[in-house]
C-alpha cells in the first residue's frame, strides 16, 4: 500500500513540473514582459523608458532562464523562472501587478470559495446519486423516462439562466435571500442558500444521467444475475452490490472537482458577490494581472494531480485488487 502510494507521488511530480513549464512558456515567452507592460500600461504610446520603469517593479526586467551576467547558481536563480515559477513550488506566489501578497489573498479567499463549493460537491453528490438509483430501480417505468426528460431539459440550459432567474424571482420578487454579498460567520448563511442550491441544480441534468449510464451498466453483469439467482431482492441488489461495483467510475468523476472546491466556481462567485477565489480569477483576467492569473493556474494545476493521486489511493480502498498493480 505504502508503496503504491509512493509511486503514485513520483509520477505526479514531473507531470507538475512540466504543467509549471508550459504555464511559464506561456506567460513569459508567447506573452514577453514587454507586452504584459503595454497591456497594463494602456496608453497607446508607450516609452520604452516606462516599459522599463514597470518591469524593474515588479521583477520582470530579469532575463528568463538564465542570467549571463551572473555567476555559479545565481545564473540561475536570479531569473524570472526561479523567481516567478519556481518559488510557486514552496507557496510563494509574490505579488501582483496592484502590490497585494497573492499568498495572503488566497488565504482569505479560500474560506469563501470553499463555503460555496463543499456543500454544492456533498448534497450535489447525495442528490445525483439517489435521483440515479431511482430511475435505474424504476427503470422502463413514467418515471425513469421522465426523469431522463427533466435531466436534458436541466442540461439543454444555460447556468446563466438559473442565476438570473434565481436572482429576479428569489431575491427581488419574493425577498427571501440577498441578491449577491457576502457575510462573515453564521450571517453567510443567508448569502450561500441560493448559490449553493444553484450549483446543485446546474450540474444536476449531466451527473445524474452519468450515474445513470454507469449504474444501467452494471446491472447488466454477470454478478448482478447471479445475486439474483441467489434471491436476493432488487433493492439489495442495487443498493449494496451496484452501488458498490460502481465507486471506481464515481470517485474518477468526483475527482475533477477537487479543484473548484478550493478554487471555487467562477461565474456563482462573481454574479453573487462572493469574495472568493473564483471572483479573485475573473477580477485578475479582467484587469490582466497575469501574477494572479499564473498563481491561481499553477494552484489550479496542482490541486487537480493531489485530486487523482487521492482518487488512487481511494481505489485501493474501494478495490483491494489495484493494490498489487
Amino acid at each position: 500500500m505504502l508503496g503504491y502510494i509512493v509511486r503514485r507521488i513520483l509520477y505526479a511530480i514531473p507531470i507538475l513540473i512540466g504543467v509549471n513549464l508550459i504555464t511559464f512558456a506561456l506567460f513569459f515567452v508567447v506573452n514577453t514582459p514587454d507586452d504584459m507592460a503595454r497591456m497594463q500600461l494602456g496608453v497607446k504610446y508607450v516609452t520604452p523608458e516606462a516599459i522599463e520603469k514597470w518591469k524593474q517593479d515588479r521583477g520582470y526586467d530579469k532575463p528568463l532562464i538564465f542570467n549571463q551576467q551572473e555567476q555559479d547558481l545565481a545564473q540561475f536563480t536570479n531569473t524570472i523562472f526561479f523567481e516567478k515559477s519556481m518559488a510557486m513550488f514552496v507557496f510563494d506566489f509574490g505579488r501582483s501587478d496592484d502590490g497585494r501578497d497573492i499568498g495572503q489573498e488566497i488565504k482569505t479567499r479560500m474560506m469563501p470559495s470553499l463555503a460555496i463549493a463543499l456543500p454544492v460537491f456533498v448534497l450535489g453528490l447525495a442528490v445525483y446519486i439517489t435521483f440515479a438509483l431511482l430511475m435505474v430501480f424504476f427503470r422502463a417505468t413514467y418515471l425513469d423516462f421522465w426523469g431522463v426528460v427533466l435531466c436534458v431539459a436541466l442540461m439543454s440550459i444555460s447556468s446563466l439562466f438559473y442565476i438570473i432567474g434565481s436572482q429576479f424571482l428569489i431575491s427581488k420578487t419574493w425577498h427571501l435571500v440577498p441578491i449577491s454579498g457576502y457575510a462573515s460567520g453564521l450571517d453567510a448563511l443567508k448569502f450561500l442558500i441560493l448559490p449553493v442550491i444553484i450549483g446543485v441544480v446546474t450540474s444536476a441534468g449531466a451527473s445524474t444521467r452519468w450515474y445513470r449510464t454507469i449504474f444501467l451498466e452494471e446491472m447488466g453483469k454477470e454478478y448482478v444475475r447471479t445475486a439474483r439467482a441467489k434471491g436476493l431482492s432488487e433493492q439489495i441488489v442495487l443498493f449494496k452490490h451496484v452501488l458498490k461495483n460502481a465507486m471506481i467510475p464515481i470517485l474518477t468523476g468526483a475527482v475533477v472537482v477537487i479543484p473548484m472546491l478550493f478554487l471555487g466556481s467562477l461565474i456563482i462567485e462573481s454574479f453573487f458577490g462572493v469574495p472568493g477565489l473564483g471572483s479573485y480569477t475573473i477580477d485578475a483576467i479582467n484587469s490582466q494581472d497575469f501574477s494572479v492569473v499564473r498563481a491561481m493556474v499553477f494552484l489550479g494545476s496542482m490541486l487537480y494531480i493531489i485530486g487523482l493521486i487521492l482518487t488512487d489511493i481511494s481505489y485501493t480502498i474501494v478495490d483491494p485488487r489495484i493494490r498489487l498493480s
